[in-house]
């Protein structure tokens, strides 16, 4: 099961003046008709007598066949043709013979018998050949990206995101959600990452921002009575790049008036079972399962957990309350927890594994982990001597452990327990091949409001400033904030975060405050976000909305580990884009015009 592309290949569409037919569409039911071919070659064999020529488009592969006693000019301009030419074929369509089927292709049993060819153009030799790609370097790739696009990997890549992308449209479209777009060239607003700034000739000394989403935007036009809406918004981020993040990306961004959280998790789910269905051909079945961030912390250790596969985190705090275990000891009583995670055969971790999995825990920031061997109704471990036998026997009690079991604790403060088991958790599900085949999809929500920021030393928000609390925790908002929740969900697809959003404040005072307990004072407030506050002056609907990571659900759809394979331009790490060797220097003529005198450190 996997997605299909030709099914939506109406062959009808694509006769043109110069082709009649396009390489893949042909089969046994065309054999004895003429047609007429264009496409790359795609390879060539000359067998002295015969020359095959297997010729390329969109659509698939078909074989050439030139053969000098049926036609010589033909025969002698195949000669000269080499990889990746391009080339205009008449011919005749045949069965092949019973031993040279290729069942590998879907034209395989028939071949094009060519009585006149022109080429269109010629090619020098390809940086690499396309059926080579997986062995050449990324890099290079995308530094010869046009010829990188011609793959069969790449072309479906693009085929599915277009296809996600038109089943969006379609459903959001019959739920009465309007497409309107929002500017590109937009003020500079803090929320969170860096801002691409654009200097303004016609304003020296101002800037826009590139938009790092389209957030205030579709609020604002929420707050003009549109009712629902949404975009497939490029978005703009300045910061440091993986095989999951790039500078410039896409949105499905939705905002809806009169909401409750359910109805936009409702909006969603109807949108993601029917893309499921449409691309993958798989049916997925709702209401999808529902967690708070505190469950999926405590059971996963992430706020993304991947629910295919077990190995969930167990608190084992109360089996040490009197422990004379000082490590544990003094986490318990600076009001920290003590967390562990069963895996079923420890013989299959070598010492240097184990001690690998002590140098994850470090790198997660924990001072290390614990690690012991079920032996019989016994648990071996470097530590086993600092435990009470009581200690020992409620593990093995309450974590139903058996022989050959391998246990696995970390303690340390809540958060950072919960995260360094999750990363734990995942690197042992790949190491094992525990990660069952399929999708599974989760709601997360419940989330709090802010999280206290190590950093700067004050509160930031956990998704962004615009986020309505609940109500049942707003009595905590002044007295104690890190207890008051929010009405944030994120969806997680296969452990990836692939869309979060939230209900909306819609009430100026409350608007002030949240931006004042996030360390903002009212200049600040009026220089970053006038405008908005201004709006909400205005009488605002209760509104909620949510933006799905176009690029990362096409990657999960597609079985693909980065995002760089769904987009057809993309940047590297680096934030270079190989292609055209950009970002690049700029004429001072140029730098001059807006007003911009460049100094850099020699």
């Amino acid at each position: 099961m996997g997605f299909n592309f030709e099914k939506y290949i109406n062959y009808k569409n694509f006769k043109t003046g110069l082709r009649k037919n396009l390489c893949g569409e042909l089969k046994k039911d065309d054999i004895g008709s003429e047609t007429v071919l264009c496409g790359w070659v795609n390879n060539r064999r000359d067998h002295g007598k015969l020359i095959f020529i297997d010729l390329r488009d969109f659509s698939g592969i078909i074989q050439l066949v030139f053969d000098p006693n049926i036609d010589k000019k033909p025969y002698d301009i195949a000669k000269k043709v080499r990889s990746e030419y391009v080339l205009r074929i008449k011919g005749k369509v045949r069965k092949r013979s019973e031993e040279t089927i290729n069942y590998d292709l879907k034209t395989g049993q028939i071949e094009i018998a060519v009585t006149d060819i022109e080429i269109l153009d010629k090619s020098k030799t390809p940086p690499f050949m396309l059926n080579e790609r997986d062995k050449v370097e990324e890099t290079h790739r995308l530094k010869y990206r046009y010829i990188d696009l011609r793959t069969d990997q790449m072309q479906n890549n693009l085929r599915l995101r277009h296809v996600v992308i038109s089943e969006t449209r379609d459903f959001l479209s019959g739920k009465g959600f309007l497409e309107i777009d929002t500017p590109i060239l937009a003020k500079s607003t803090p929320e969170g990452a860096r801002d691409f700034l654009v200097p303004s000739r016609l304003n020296p000394g101002r800037f826009y921002a590139l938009p790092q989403s389209p957030q205030l935007f579709k609020q604002i036009l929420m707050f003009s009575g549109f009712d629902r809406c949404y975009q497939i918004a490029k978005c703009f981020r300045d910061e440091d790049l993986r095989a999951d993040r790039q500078p410039e990306f896409t949105q499905i961004d939705l905002e809806m008036s009169f909401v409750k959280p359910e109805d936009v998790m409702g909006v969603i789910e109807g949108m993601l079972v029917s893309i499921f269905k449409k691309v993958l051909d798989i049916k997925i079945d709702r209401p999808f399962k529902k967690i708070s961030w505190r469950e999926s912390m405590e059971n996963y250790g992430t706020d993304k957990p991947d629910l295919r596969f077990g190995l969930e985190i167990n608190d084992i705090s109360e089996i040490f309350i009197n422990t004379d275990f000082k490590i544990f000891e003094n986490v318990l009583k600076n009001k920290g927890v003590v967390k562990s995670i069963v895996v079923d055969d420890y013989e299959k971790f070598s010492r240097n594994e184990l001690d690998n999995l002590i140098e994850i825990a470090k790198d997660c920031g924990a001072g290390g982990l614990v690690w012991m061997k079920g032996e019989k109704d016994k648990l071996d471990s470097p530590v086993s001597k600092f435990l009470k036998n009581e200690e020992k026997n409620a593990l093995i009690k309450s974590l139903n452990l058996k022989d050959k079991n391998l246990l696995i604790i970390v303690a340390d403060k809540f958060l950072k327990t919960c995260k360094t088991l999750g990363v734990i958790r995942n690197h042992l599900a790949k190491k094992l091949g525990l990660v069952r085949s399929g999708f599974e999809l989760v709601w997360v929500d419940d989330f709090p409001l802010f999280e206290w920021d190590e950093k700067i030393g004050c509160l930031s928000p956990m998704h962004h400033p615009f986020t309505k609390p609940s109500e049942n925790t707003l009595k905590f908002l002044e007295e104690d904030s890190l207890k008051v929740k929010s009405l944030a969900y994120d969806i997680v697809l296969n452990g990836e975060e692939i869309g979060g959003g939230s209900v909306r404040i819609n009430d100026l005072k409350l608007q002030n405050k949240i931006f004042k307990m996030l360390n903002m004072n009212d200049k600040e407030i009026e220089e970053n976000f006038g405008f908005f506050i201004k709006a909400l002056e205005y009488g605002i609907p209760p509104h909620g909305g949510i933006a799905l990571g176009l690029d990362r659900l096409v990657m999960i759809l597609g079985g693909l580990s980065s995002i760089r394979d769904v987009i057809a331009f993309p940047k590297t790490q680096s934030a270079i884009c190989m292609l055209t060797n950009s970002p690049s220097g700029v004429k001072k003529e140029q730098l001059d015009e807006v007003n911009i005198d460049l100094t850099l450190d020699k």
